[in-house]
């Protein structure tokens, strides 16, 4: 580890939604990202700190060149397709963004000598937990090949962990990330989200007609799917926990990032109207294929070991600071 405090990281994704806030709070903390990025949902105005370089993953040449010029001394990576629904339409999109890309970043990082990664992973991983909520132990039994691209790219960060003792990595399974920047500077910027906050929020907006709610007949209290809400500047802080923790020489890990406790769509729906103040209709459709009932993180692993503490969990919260940034969205889209 270097002396000085200030640590390069190279950040896959850094113009994303969750990449974005990760690079707002290296910087914050005095280190120095840089993004990699191919745009296709991402925005470049959402990058706060660094520079960019605008290239696909697939693009190898581009990336070796990209990491070699840059010298980074651990790369985050968050680049990723993430939309359930359509993995299980376009599968081969998903492996090849999801796996293959990942297998060509850990090809670089090789020839170019950089031995710590912090990877983005999912709660989609568990499939349908027998128990809840779900530790980082429990079998890895995806029900969509968004979940299965990204077992498999864990896995070969395993492997590589497993052939060079000098390769350190953290995979950070993500529940549901949700909320934006408190400062109001960024936020969830997607073109067509699918996150059921954001989607709420744009529908309370008047963006959409309705809210369509994907089953009322799920095996809970209230009929509808219960999801483990987390804040994303406390998804950015554990990436800043995880960052000192490798590069301090601890141990390589895997550690679920949620809260430990769940809302129903249903609940979501209540306070998102409570929030904003403003009805609108809600639609029940039929399921969605690759959907769990329930998914609720057992978090005392990141807590014990990387000390992360949570800021944010506030359901309330966690929707003003999206509601907030909704606004200035539509401020902007109205100048």
């Amino acid at each position: 580890m270097k002396s000085s405090p200030c640590l390069k990281v190279l950040v896959t994704g850094g113009a994303g939604y969750i990449g974005s806030h990760v690079v707002k709070a290296l910087g914050e903390r005095g280190h120095e990202p840089l993004s990699y990025d191919n745009l296709s949902t991402g925005f470049k105005e959402s990058i706060l700190f660094g520079g960019l370089v605008q290239a696909d993953l697939a693009d190898y040449e581009t990336l070796k060149e990209a990491i070699s010029g840059f010298e980074p001394d651990a790369v985050m990576h968050f680049a990723a397709s993430i939309v359930v629904p359509e993995s299980v339409l376009d599968p081969i999109k998903y492996y090849t963004n999801n796996t293959s890309n990942t297998l060509n970043l850990m090809k670089a990082m090789e020839e170019c000598g950089v031995k710590r990664l912090i990877f983005s992973s999912t709660a989609a991983v568990y499939g349908i937990p027998s128990v809840v909520p779900v530790s980082e132990d429990a079998p890895l039994s995806p029900i969509n090949p968004y979940g299965s691209s990204k077992v498999m790219a864990e896995r070969m960060i395993e492997d590589v962990g497993i052939a060079d003792s000098d390769f350190r990595y953290v995979v950070l399974r993500y529940f549901n990330v949700a909320g934006a920047d408190p400062t109001g500077r960024i936020g969830e910027n997607s073109r067509d989200p699918s996150h059921l906050i954001t989607r709420a929020l744009k529908t309370a907006n008047g963006e959409f007609e309705r809210l369509e709610i994907y089953g009322a007949d799920w095996p809970t209290q209230d009929g509808t799917c219960i999801r483990d809400y987390i804040h994303v500047d406390d998804i950015a802080r554990a990436h800043i926990a995880a960052l000192e923790y490798i590069m301090d020489g601890g141990k390589n890990g895997i550690f679920n990032c949620g809260y430990g406790h769940g809302y129903s769509v249903k609940e979501i729906v209540d306070v998102v109207k409570r929030v904003t103040g403003r009805d609108f209709e809600v639609r029940i459709s039929d399921r969605r294929p690759g959907d769990p009932p329930v998914l609720i993180a057992d978090s005392s692993r990141i807590r014990s070991t990387l000390s992360w503490k949570p800021l944010y969990d506030d359901i309330e919260y966690i929707i003003k600071t999206a509601w907030d940034w909704e606004l200035r969205l539509s401020s902007k889209k109205n100048d």
